[in-house]
């Protein structure tokens, strides 16, 4: 199989969809790589390190899309990539669909073969492609929180682990997967006061473990949530259901309560984030102001740590990107029930229920793709 890696294009995007090691892996499967000159530059990977892992390294956009079988991507292509998919593709990426209508009837009308990364589960609900990047979001959402809070850049000036004398910080973190569990961690170590809301007690308490009841969970209610941003100097939105539009957890009233300078970070944007007033922002221009708090919403946050992020996510893909070379998707959606569970469009039919429902489209379950194996 040929399979493409272009240059990610996506505002401020540094990550690339594959190492070298990971060309050398499919290389060795006899299959060949295709990578867009420069692709790997801001994970600070060469050419010639692609080159020597046995990738073929070429320098137009479209014929790497044009002469490849399957395309390995880090984001959702963007509207000047549509044009370069075509029909009979398997494009294998991050693709959170339920907040992209536009992208959603692109690979539908070219019938294009999408798998999302972020809806992989295991039989467990596990999501091991979307893992890798959710411990470096959760991660960086504190970093860039106690950022904001920094009076110069619009917060309200409150180091989160205080000083001698001075109260620390309160962070609240809304969901206690994989984000908001590495997001409550950080902020423990910086020496905030940290509440974590979510609906699962066996979740909850788990953390409550593994952390040595360092944070405090509570059951998610309106008025709990409501409560808790009033008093919250940063709140780090990590809420997800897998495939689906993110539920709005904080309204603009709840906002409009909260102390000025207060930090929002939407962790959850890239699935249309969890507080009604969020939309989508950059590496470039990554804050707003909403009723005096700031707002952090930037969609592609572990593209600011490209090389950590770049070699975690190539762990995590790459047994699935060699199966999917070695087998053809349909043999390999067959194999592993959990790859299947990621495919989203192919052949002009949308395979996710989630999406359907989100968008408003029809959609097929996907054994019906398989029935054939």
């Amino acid at each position: 199989m040929r399979v493409g890696v272009p240059t990610e294009i996506k505002n401020n995007e540094f990550r690339v969809a594959i190492t070298p090691a990971g060309v050398h892996a499919l290389t060795d499967h006899g299959h060949q790589v295709l990578v867009q000159r420069g692709a790997g530059l801001g994970s600070s990977i060469t050419d010639a390190e692609y080159l020597r892992a046995g990738a073929t390294i070429i320098d137009d956009p479209r014929a790497v899309w044009d002469g490849a079988d399957m395309i390995l991507k880090v984001k959702e292509p963007v509207p000047e990539e549509y044009e370069l998919m075509h029909e009979g593709m398997v494009l294998f990426t991050y693709l959170h669909l339920a907040a992209n209508r536009p992208l959603t009837q692109a690979l539908l009308d070219r019938r294009i073969t999408s798998i999302a990364y972020e809806t992989v589960e295991t039989d467990s609900h596990a999501l091991p492609l979307l893992s890798p990047m959710s411990e470096i979001a959760g991660r960086l959402a504190t970093q860039v929180g106690a950022h904001c809070l920094m009076q110069p850049y619009g917060g309200k000036g409150t180091l989160l682990g205080g000083g001698t004398g001075v109260h620390k910080g309160d962070v609240v973190v809304l969901g206690g997967g994989v984000v908001g569990l590495c997001a409550a961690r950080v902020a423990i170590g910086m020496g905030a006061r940290v509440r974590l809301f979510d609906v699962d007690e066996e979740r909850m308490r788990y953390i409550e473990e593994v952390t040595g009841g360092a944070v405090d969970t509570e059951f998610s209610t309106s008025l709990g949530v409501g409560q808790a941003c009033t008093e919250a100097d940063l709140v780090i939105g990590s809420v997800l259901v897998p495939g689906a539009r993110t539920p709005h957890l904080v309204s603009h009233e709840m906002v409009t309560a909260m102390s000025p300078g207060s930090v929002l970070v939407d962790v959850a944007i890239d699935q249309g984030g969890c507080f009604a007033d969020s939309h989508p922002t950059t590496h470039a221009d990554p804050a707003f102001r909403v009723a005096d708090t700031v707002f952090y919403c930037v969609a592609n946050m572990p593209g600011a740590v490209p090389h950590t992020a770049t070699h975690a996510l190539t762990n995590a893909t790459l047994k699935y990107a060699t199966l999917l070379a070695d087998a053809g998707w349909r043999e390999a959606l067959g194999r592993r029930r959990d790859l299947a569970r990621g495919l989203s469009t192919s052949g002009g039919s949308l395979f996710s229920a989630p999406v359907g429902e989100a968008l408003g489209l029809d959609s097929v379950a996907w054994g019906e793709v398989l029935a054939g194996v």
